[in-house]
């Protein structure tokens, strides 16, 4: 589980393909790895991947057939930078969001200007997603909690301040920049909750 707190930016330092999958090697940056395990998850672009070995200066893990056709992982090259946050232990703040690092869609930039110090973002949804999306609502995209200023059928916006365009990668977006996204865990409770009442 995590925040959607962005820790530090990384990089991906070696892509080996093994029998259809994806073996990544990190480059942690600033995250402090040295409370990591074998075994912990950490969140990659708003993926949970699970540390499968440590290096001196970062993390390996593996990715999945499945993990690669939902997420924007395929893409990632050698020199990538990645927005990366380690699971949340039980005396964290919450600063964030609940986020459960299970990406529900990818996204894309459609639109990006400045407004005052800060920037706005405009994204695309998958069709699919458009209805857990509210206004003043959570939203994660590529791991950065997120809140939702206003919605147009499957596109929304949202303001990033200074801080985050220099401690994420919202700095490296342009227009047509494909972004992973989950939207708000409880939406999707709700959903299922009023979908077992009808069903009754």
């Amino acid at each position: 589980m995590f925040t959607g707190i962005v820790s530090a930016i990384g990089k991906i330092v070696e892509l080996e393909s093994r029998q259809g999958d994806l073996r990544l090697t990190f480059f942690s940056g600033g995250l402090g790895i040295e409370d990591v395990h074998l075994g912990d998850s950490v969140s990659c672009n708003g993926v949970c991947l699970t540390a499968v070995e440590l290096t001196e200066q970062g993390f390996i893990a593996d990715v999945s057939v499945e993990t690669l056709s939902l997420t924007t992982i395929g893409d990632w090259q050698v020199g990538s930078r990645i927005n990366l946050e380690k699971a949340m232990q039980a005396s964290d703040r919450f600063g964030g969001h609940i986020v459960s690092g299970h990406v529900d869609g990818i996204g894309e930039v459609v639109a990006l200007h400045e407004d005052a110090r800060s920037w706005r973002f405009r994204f695309k949804a998958p069709e699919q997603l458009a209805k857990y999306i509210a206004q003043k609502g959570s939203i994660t995209v590529d791991g950065t909690s997120l809140t939702v200023n206003t919605v147009e059928n499957n596109e929304f916006e949202v303001n990033i301040v200074p801080h985050t365009m220099l401690h994420t990668v919202f700095g490296d977006y342009q227009k047509g920049t494909e972004v992973n996204l989950e939207v708000d865990l409880i939406a999707r409770y709700l959903e299922r909750l009023t979908a077992v009442d009808n069903e009754q």
